[in-house]
């Protein structure tokens, strides 16, 4: 099972984070120092996989991380997972977002943080490995936005209605004087 996915810079700023089990956020933050440091000290050219801090449950967890240009990826993964599975999904995960973004970089981890967790959403949910046809993530991608797109339109057709409304020329209808009865009331 996966316990969390980091996606940090290098010089250790927080990208995305994201856990799938609680730890309150002093604690979180701390995961995130101590991983920066364990892999951003390691070689470009040495094995992908080292054993978890003793935050994150210590050997009984494997950070499996991949570094691309600016950004770590990296995955908090129980003994149970395959790291060469993980990182295929690193892999499958980094792609999907340079489809999405063409040409993804930090900037947009940033400015579209709400569609970078919906892509995670569409490999990753509560731990457990989804979805790795980048085909049908990308798919699931398109059919958000499209009701994104309408949806967008749906809320601004209320305020077109009423301009549409305010523009017609209706003629000045009276209004009848209408007397209702006295009724008693009811204590």
């Amino acid at each position: 099972m996966i316990k969390g996915i980091l996606v940090f810079n290098n010089h250790g700023k927080p990208r995305l984070t994201k856990f799938y089990s609680y730890y309150n956020e002093d604690v979180q933050q701390q995961i995130v120092r101590e991983t920066f440091h364990l892999v951003s000290k390691r070689d470009d050219n040495v094995c992908n996989f080292l054993e978890g801090g003793s935050l994150i449950g210590g050997s009984d967890f494997k950070l499996v991380y991949r570094h691309y240009a600016t950004l770590y990826f990296v995955f908090c993964v129980d003994s149970s997972e395959s790291e060469l599975g993980i990182l295929d999904l690193i892999q499958v995960f980094v792609e999907t977002l340079d489809k999405c973004f063409e040409n993804v970089c930090e900037l947009d981890l940033i400015f579209h943080v709400d569609k970078v967790h919906y892509i995670l959403q569409e490999l990753v949910m509560g731990g457990m490995v989804l979805e790795t046809n980048m085909t049908e993530i990308l798919t699931r991608i398109e059919e958000q936005s499209k009701l994104e797109k309408q949806e967008a339109g749906l809320s601004a057709a209320p305020a077109r209605a009423a301009a549409a409304v305010k523009s017609i020329n209706l003629p000045n209808i009276p209004t009848p004087n209408i007397q209702l009865p006295n009724l008693p009331s009811f204590k």
